[in-house]
């Protein structure tokens, strides 16, 4: 007779599955600590974090949303603006790396040819070159092309982040079975309606994921809009936190820290609805393949 199974027995767990659980709770911790830093600072005057900035908020130290006020309103440049023109350009790059890079990814991964691999190498090899080697000249490029603006600068967004999108792509489009396309050309589809008739609702996994890895990029992203727009016409986030720090280098930390965490809540609010995607496509790009 088969055994039946106990559902309602105490689960056992090794001591090293004890040890791994709390070697991760105190790294979350550790993870998440700055950022709920950034939180309770948010609340607190400047003085308060100048004096003491692990303290708490206090009856005498307590700013309401007046650090959030202050942020959004000191300054030349209005935050709206800076929000609008990081929206603008997080989207549109995203957009056109999972667009082109997608596609590209597939051609590599069907067409065996010494050409097909020979570009496939060069955009792994990308991902390794460090921007700093590249970053003079391009911004002389950028402006001779008229790449310096946020309707264009997705267009070198696109360059950078083509290397990791079609690794990623190449991976998980490798392990799809090509009897789907070939059933499909079998019905009269050619490549374009194949492409986004079949293989693009199978890439949806790895679409998430690599559109919320380039999304935390661009959104973040500080160095590339500094070098390349013009920063009294034109910008983001990140460049408008720097210009909260005034004149002979005096900071209001209450008003940047306000700031700072209105810029991560976007980024950590679609990664927390889309992190099983993000794991399941990062897996299924390393894997398969």
């Amino acid at each position: 007779m088969k055994k039946s199974l106990n559902l309602s027995a105490p689960r056992k767990y090794s001591p090293w599955s004890m040890v791994l659980t709390i070697f991760f709770v105190v790294f979350s911790i550790a993870w998440l600590y700055p950022v709920v830093l950034v939180l309770i600072n948010s609340f607190r005057t400047n003085g308060a974090i100048n004096t003491d900035v692990f303290g708490m908020p206090t009856a005498e130290t307590f700013m309401g949303l007046k650090n959030y006020i202050n942020g959004a309103t000191v300054g030349n440049y209005p935050f709206l603006s800076a929000v609008l023109y990081s929206v603008i350009i997080t989207v549109l790059s995203t957009f056109l790396i999972l667009l082109f890079t997608a596609m590209t990814a597939w051609y590599i991964a069907r067409v065996d040819s010494p050409f097909a691999r020979f570009f496939y190498m060069l955009c792994v090899f990308s991902m390794i070159v460090p921007f700093q080697m590249v970053m003079y000249p391009l911004v002389s490029i950028t402006d001779t092309t008229r790449l310096n603006t946020p309707w264009t600068i997705p267009v070198v967004y696109l360059g950078f982040g083509a290397g990791l999108a079609i690794f990623m792509f190449v991976g998980f489009i490798k392990g799809l079975p090509l009897e789907v396309e070939e059933a499909a050309a079998i019905d009269g589809c050619g490549p374009v309606r194949t492409y986004f008739s079949v293989v693009l609702p199978m890439l949806k996994p790895t679409m998430i994921s690599v559109g919320i890895l380039e999304l935390m990029w661009v959104w973040n992203d500080y160095l590339l809009p500094y070098l390349v727009l013009d920063r009294t016409s034109y910008a983001t986030i990140p460049i408008y936190i720097q210009m909260l720090q005034g004149d002979r280098g005096h900071v209001d930390l209450g008003a940047t820290m306000a700031i700072i965490l209105l810029a991560i809540l976007p980024v950590i609010i679609a990664y927390m609805f889309c992190q099983k995607y993000i794991i399941k496509g990062v897996a299924a790009g390393a894997v398969k393949g």
